[in-house]
């Protein structure tokens, strides 16, 4: 009945139109009045509580760097390199996107920011090369998803926070893995890329390829400085989010000199408005994630998962289809704060590594957001793009598909996550 309540009032509201984030509050008042707790300090309590995080302050920063980066000038010239180093193959320019989706990812860890760079720089160009534009969008909605993956990650840093893991041990888990997507998507790419007869641009020589790799220097230097700070425990995650907003501003205002002190102004605007979004988000699901705890729905989820329980691989695999469920009916940030809470004791209670987990329900998170009906990046991508959503839907779904059993693989093969994660954290 307890659940019930819970998702029933938290579903309602957002049936008939009430935002995410009022939503869980209402659904945590009604759950209040349920147990018969209902107390306006407490839930306001838990409200400010719920954002008052250290490790939260990464979200801020590493959205600001990912704004800097547009407009500063760095994602250009991680587009222009991965031009020159396999624009010339065939279906080149698919292969750029993916290449450039991944140095970008390394960037700014932000889905939404790294595909609506790639959407204006790079779907013109195909379409106008000859690929079909549907295939070419779905290509770069999927190459964006890589973002929450490779660290630096937003996803990470709020999974970190809700679920009590170091976010530093599930940046350096995710590097494989977001590796690992980029290539499922490159062999789909090639799959469908050698059914159009498209003639790839001029093979770059050696200068372009040097010039180039110039002029993205600086933008190629920031992954480098992140992963080795925090491999090295120079800096905390929060204090490299910091680092790279810092880094992304000196060289776009002094180095590339492309971002203006009077554009500083809308680009801290922009970046003010998606985190108050995402930190009212942490807020709201706070008070949730306190009752959830209270009414001791994690015990009922244990028992309901309790024939899976023996077998890690088995339950895995329950967990992963549920998330699947709920991402293609909400957004990443949501579905981290919602179910967090609720499958983190079942994943300590069948000894599954909360570390291979977080990494794994990001990577589900991520793909999420190309899922239908929602699919936040697809809408990006139509919108830049100026698609209608069915084309940008059919379009994506070999690289979809690709990504999926790239998901499922490390399902049934954890030590491809483990292994190479113990590794960087030592």
């Amino acid at each position: 009945m307890t659940l019930f309540i819970f998702l029933g009032s938290l579903l309602a509201a957002m049936a008939i139109g009430v935002p995410i984030a009022y939503s869980l509050l209402l659904s945590g008042v009604a759950l209040m009045w349920h147990l018969d707790l209902f107390d306006a300090q407490i839930l306001a309590q838990n409200v400010i509580e719920g954002a008052n995080s250290f490790p939260l302050l990464a979200v801020p920063f590493f959205m600001l760097a990912g704004e800097i980066m547009n407009v500063g000038g760095l994602s250009r010239r991680i587009v222009k390199l991965a031009l020159t180093l396999v624009g010339h193959r065939r279906g080149g320019l698919g292969f750029v996107a993916i290449l450039a989706a991944c140095m970008l990812a390394a960037l700014s860890g932000s889905a939404v920011a790294d595909t609506a760079a790639l959407a204006a720089l790079l779907l013109p160009m195909m379409v106008k090369a000859g690929h079909d534009k549907a295939k070419a969008g779905g290509l770069i909605a999927s190459a964006g998803i890589i973002a929450p993956v490779i660290p630096p990650s937003i996803g990470f840093v709020i999974f970190g926070v809700a679920a009590n893991v170091s976010i530093s041990k599930l940046f350096l888990a995710g590097i494989v893995p977001g590796l690992l997507m980029g290539l499922s998507i490159a062999a789909a790419w090639w799959w469908v890329a050698k059914k159009e007869n498209i003639t790839p641009p001029q093979k770059a020589t050696a200068a372009e390829r040097w010039a180039a790799l110039k002029e993205s220097t600086w933008a190629l230097v920031l992954p480098v400085i992140v992963i080795v700070g925090l491999k090295m425990g120079v800096f905390t995650p929060t204090e490299a989010a910091v680092v790279a907003a810092v880094y992304a501003l000196l060289v776009s205002t002094l180095v590339y000199r492309e971002l203006s002190f009077k554009q500083l102004h809308e680009v801290f605007v922009a970046a003010a408005k998606t985190t108050a979004v995402i930190m009212f988000l942490v807020a709201a699901a706070m008070v949730s994630a306190w009752l959830i705890t209270v009414a001791d729905i994690p015990s009922k989820m244990i028992a309901l998962l309790e024939p899976f329980m023996d077998n890690q691989t088995l339950l895995m695999l329950a967990i992963m289809l549920l998330v699947i469920a709920v991402g293609a009916a909400m957004d990443m940030t949501p579905t981290i704060l919602i179910m967090t809470p609720v499958l983190m004791p079942v994943i300590k209670a069948a000894g599954i590594d909360p570390v291979y987990f977080g990494v794994l329900f990001i990577m589900n998170n991520a793909i999420g957001l190309i899922t239908p009906p929602v699919g936040t990046v697809l809408n990006v991508v139509a919108g830049v793009g100026r698609m209608k959503m069915d084309e940008v839907t059919k379009g994506v779904l070999p690289f979809m598909t690709a990504q999926f059993a790239i998901l499922f693989l490390l399902v049934f093969f954890p030590s491809i996550v483990t292994v190479p994660a113990k590794w960087f954290a030592n």
